[in-house]
């Protein structure tokens, strides 16, 4: 009788939860139409019959290079000389773009070659993208999110896509078990599988943050959910992931936010780390153990929206940038962002953070490990002594920004005379999150991201390179100078808008939410 009684009180609260969603999607449509907005599932069904239309592969070379972008896939082709630039987004103020373009830069020739395939991916951003050796290459790209122009919508996918290098075609994976839709998750190559962590959807009316593990295995084309031993970190988007040369793998940070009372949020950011470690008795990879682990050295302080990437060759993975908030009270949020590099090394688990000193010395001397006695790494610190430094307000021309604690930022270096060399003006992209992130012949790679000033979000199309063997200081490859410009003040007159009140405060720290929950 009890459990009869539970079972019908169980299908009452179901059918109370649906006709409530209900009610919240006919009114949402509403909302929309009134707007002049389809729904977002149907925009993608038509991008992709219309792209499955095209009957020839389109290339165009990009004389300004990109457009400008953030929260897009940035990776080094394994054997080419070459970068692969996958999807982004670009918000103007009134306007939010979405991208679906694969373009292509060329190393040698610093050419931007865009590559149009029948049959291609949708536009998103916030996803996920590997690129695996073998037959040309291959760029796996799974999940991510599309917004309307408004971000009155959100749609998050759930498929996983290949794009072959050599051939230049796409393929759509028909696999299932796979992970549910979601954006802001972290993917990384172990041996020959996929690995797929965290994430978060958000339907406009409630949103979920994941920390489910999944697997792809490349040969059988099939997923698996795993499900470790051991305490798994809590549910996050935009964490660290990095895949060690030993078959562990390392994830640190991240973010996620709770709900305080009604209509308020509160974000958390993590500072936490954990090793997902294989069995060494298990040949099909289906075994794994969860493991709190302490990161040593001088770490970043807690933030959101770094970038990070592995190079494997020194076993080291490089961080940068991010922002950190302050909640000045429950619905105001201001942040600082960075432009900082920290090196981990993937042995120890210790933390280094760069400075670049920006002195040419007459004799580069480069240890065993790949990177130059130019660049300093800073020795261990006691964990404090990050959050006791001062933050710093630098004019770089285009902005003036709060800039976090960093030596990285430093116009110049005194200690040149010791060797002889000349101090110079050390050249440093500006404070950013979510910008693009790669290693190719021991020099690193940074595009694009996205920066606020006050109530404005620039969007950066700049790009740098950083010869890790040197250590000097960063090459600007691409110049922005029109960030500023690119925006749109919401009560603009040449708002395509008008009458839309998306523009006030509430929606602005929607809109910064967003931003910290793809990174």
């Amino acid at each position: 009788m009890g459990k009869k009684d539970k079972a019908k009180k169980g299908k009452g609260a179901e059918k109370t939860i649906a006709k409530t969603l209900k009610k919240q999607t006919n009114k949402l449509k509403k909302e929309l139409a009134a707007k002049g907005e389809e729904d977002l599932e149907q925009v993608i069904k038509e991008l992709e019959e219309a792209d499955r239309k095209k009957n020839s592969i389109v290339e165009d070379l990009l004389k300004d290079g990109p457009s400008r972008r953030a929260n897009f896939s940035f990776n080094a082709h394994v054997d080419k000389d070459e970068i692969i630039m996958f999807g982004g987004e670009y918000f103007n103020g009134q306007k939010t773009y979405v991208y679906g373009d694969l373009v292509i830069y060329n190393l040698k020739k610093k050419t931007w070659l865009r590559i149009q395939s029948p049959g291609a991916a949708p536009p998103r951003c916030a996803h996920q993208a590997v690129l695996t050796a073998g037959e040309g290459g291959q760029l796996w790209i799974f999940g991510g999110e599309y917004a309307s122009p408004s971000q009155s919508q959100f749609y998050h996918y759930k498929d996983l896509w290949v794009f072959y290098l050599k051939t230049k075609k796409w393929e759509k994976i028909n696999a299932t078990l796979g992970p549910s839709s979601r954006s802001g998750h972290r993917m990384v190559l172990c041996k020959k599988q996929l690995v797929v962590f965290g994430g978060y959807h958000d339907n406009g009316m409630d949103y979920k943050y994941y920390n489910d593990l999944h697997t792809f295995d490349l040969e059988t084309r099939t997923w698996r959910k795993i499900d470790p031993a051991g305490i798994a970190p809590s549910p996050r988007s935009g964490c660290q992931m990095v895949a060690l040369p030993d078959g562990r793998i390392l994830i640190t940070g991240g973010y996620s936010k709770n709900k305080v009372k009604k209509d308020i949020d509160k974000g958390i950011v993590h500072s936490d780390a954990f090793l997902l470690v294989p069995d060494k008795h298990d040949t099909n990879g289906t075994k794994w153990k969860w493991q709190s682990v302490k990161l040593s050295g001088t770490k970043p302080s807690p933030r959101t929206g770094m970038s990070v990437v592995a190079n494997t060759i020194g076993n080291r993975a490089y961080f940068f940038g991010g922002v950190q908030d302050e909640e000045e009270d429950e619905e105001n949020i201001s942040g600082t962002f960075f432009n900082d590099l920290y090196c981990l090394d993937l042995e120890k688990l210790n933390f280094s953070r760069i400075t670049l000193d920006g002195v040419k010395c007459k004799k580069e001397a480069v240890d065993a490990e790949g990177v130059s006695s130019d660049m300093v790494e800073d020795v261990e610190q006691p964990e404090t002594s990050v959050n006791t430094e001062q933050s710093i307000v630098v004019d770089d021309g285009v902005f003036t920004l709060t800039i976090g604690p960093s030596s990285s930022g430093n116009a110049e270096n005194a200690s040149a005379g010791a060797t002889g060399a000349v101090a110079v003006q050390v050249t440093t992209p500006s404070p950013r999150m979510g910008s693009g992130l790669c290693v190719k012949h021991g020099v690193l790679y940074l595009y694009g991201g996205i920066v606020e000033d006050g109530d404005k979000q620039y969007t950066l199309n700049d790009m740098f390179a950083l010869d890790l063997h040197k250590g000097v200081e960063w090459d600007e490859l691409i110049h922005d100078e029109q960030a500023k410009c690119e925006w749109i003040d919401s009560d603009s007159e040449s708002s395509g808008m008008e009458g839309d009140d998306s523009s006030d405060d509430d929606d602005d720290d929607e809109e910064s939410d967003e931003v910290m929950e793809e990174n």
